[in-house]
């Protein structure tokens, strides 16, 4: 049976985990360090290592893992897989297996390349997304592809739902291809440099909502940033960081307006209106002041936002 060192770390990995430790041999998982969360600094394991651990798979969690390349070549796996892993593998273990190494990629390689592949996709308004199975090699997300699957973004989707759909997608278009591939029925394709583009890590700089972006990118934004670490805006420039609304629900508008990005078109029973690029707008529906929970934007209107609107 082949015998599989998979890498990863979150929630995204752990269905393709499953999969592979149900019909391959997973002879062990590297994943990230533990962390310690909360104020009481409790220890808390990564879902890849909670998924290893309850089917009793060797967990190996080095701080840096080129420093613990030899220990993992002596396990002597056929082929490694990584996804989501979150660390820069060295060539000598990515080289060293009998099939070497693969990665299942969330985006359609060559766009898309780095850390943040699917929060990047939304935010940037595309209309699709997906997998990428492909061989791993020294430069970020090179390596060459070996299958891809595609999946459409719809206007509901958040960076938590596109995970989920794509966390699938990746189990079953891995399990997909791993025969092929050992039985040599697969023709690596190379990478079109000229179409390569970035998905950097999301900077914090990055959390506040641009209005002067038409409404359409606006709510992108606000869905590729909602589950975490969120997106925020000052009424009216504030930057008091006391004075930070994030948005948690909104959704385009269908007025126009000529007021300034940024500024408020209209206040409703339920909802108020701020205006964006192009005279378009965005509805904003559910928020968290600073300090205080979230609430729906009744509540917001009908108390703490007549501070901002008197100011």
């Amino acid at each position: 049976m082949l015998k599989i060192l998979f890498m990863g770390t979150p929630k995204f990995a752990v269905p393709i985990l499953e999969a592979l430790i149900e019909k391959y041999d997973v002879i062990g998982v590297v994943t990230q360090p533990d962390k310690l969360v909360g104020r009481n600094n409790q220890v808390t394991y990564s879902p890849v290592k909670v998924c290893a651990l309850a089917h009793n798979i060797p967990v190996y969690q080095p701080l840096k893992i080129r420093e613990s390349s030899e220990e993992l070549i002596a396990l002597n796996p056929d082929i490694i897989i990584t996804a989501a892993y979150g660390q820069i593998v060295g060539t000598k273990l990515l080289f060293s297996p009998r099939y070497k190494s693969i990665n299942v990629h969330g985006s359609l390689l060559p766009k898309y390349r780095g850390g943040a592949p699917i929060q990047r996709a939304l935010m940037n308004g595309e209309k699709e997304t997906g997998i990428t199975i492909m061989y791993m090699a020294k430069g970020m997300d090179s390596g060459d592809i070996l299958a891809q699957g595609a999946l459409p973004i719809t206007e509901e989707d958040t960076t938590t739902t596109l995970f989920d759909k794509l966390s699938i997608l990746g189990r079953d278009l891995l399990l997909e291809t791993l025969p092929k591939l050992i039985n040599g029925e697969i023709t690596p394709i190379k990478q079109n440099e000229e179409e390569v583009t970035f998905g950097y890590n999301i900077e914090a700089s990055e959390e506040q909502i641009d209005f002067t972006k038409e409404a359409r990118l606006v709510d992108c934004q606000i869905r590729s940033l909602l589950d975490e670490p969120g997106a925020y805006f000052y009424f009216k420039g504030f930057n008091d960081p006391m004075d930070r609304i994030k948005v948690t629900k909104a959704r385009v508008g269908t007025e126009t307006t000529d007021k300034a990005p940024g500024e408020v078109v209209n206040i409703y029973k339920k909802y108020f209106v701020l205006a964006c690029a192009a005279g378009t707008t965005i509805e904003i529906h559910r928020v968290i002041p600073a300090g205080k929970k979230e609430m729906d934007a009744a509540s917001f209107i009908n108390g703490a936002m007549r501070k901002y609107m008197r100011s």
